[in-house]
């Protein structure tokens, strides 16, 4: 273990130590701590983001549009391939977000079976505060570190992630 103080990863590390001392618990260590902070930031973004009327997940899809750039706007299919939801995940989503006038939904000028969904001015707003808002509380949470150990940690976990991609994605 290296100098910093034990959390509760380490308890259960020491746990199987004793129970199975055969084990290499190493990626244990690694993975069990990704999902308590990833649990952790979740919980803490859902917060920030309540007072706006959205979820993490109505976020994300405000965000796609958002980062699509002008005029907002992209099929349900590239939302849904976007986020890796099964489109029925989607339509919950984007009817919550068209009943709050967030975007709107019209026919694909181009398809005439197909949609476009589309940002609305509300909703530019909305996620245009919720981002900054979001970006304050991760940051908030990267304090602990400096920004040599920030950088390294992006590499690092940019490599892992990489690392577990399957072929072809």
């Amino acid at each position: 273990m290296s100098a910093q103080r034990e959390d509760a990863v380490d308890a259960i590390i020491d746990q199987w130590a004793a129970a199975r001392p055969d084990l290499d618990t190493k990626a244990m260590e690694v993975f069990g701590r990704i999902y308590r902070l990833a649990r952790a930031m979740g919980d803490r973004t859902e917060k920030v983001y309540a007072p706006y009327g959205i979820s993490h997940g109505e976020f994300d899809v405000l965000a796609t549009l958002r980062r699509s750039g002008a005029p907002y706007t992209l099929s349900p299919r590239q939302l849904s391939s976007t986020l890796m939801l099964t489109t029925g995940g989607m339509t919950g989503r984007l009817d919550k977000l068209e009943r709050a006038a967030l975007l709107r939904r019209s026919p694909d000028p181009h398809d005439r079976r197909g949609l476009q969904v589309t940002l609305t001015e509300k909703g530019l707003g909305v996620i245009d505060e919720a981002v900054g808002a979001g970006l304050v509380a991760q940051t908030q949470a990267l304090s602990s570190l400096d920004d040599q150990q920030a950088d390294q940690l992006a590499d690092l976990l940019r490599v892992l992630l990489a690392g577990t991609q399957e072929p072809g994605r």
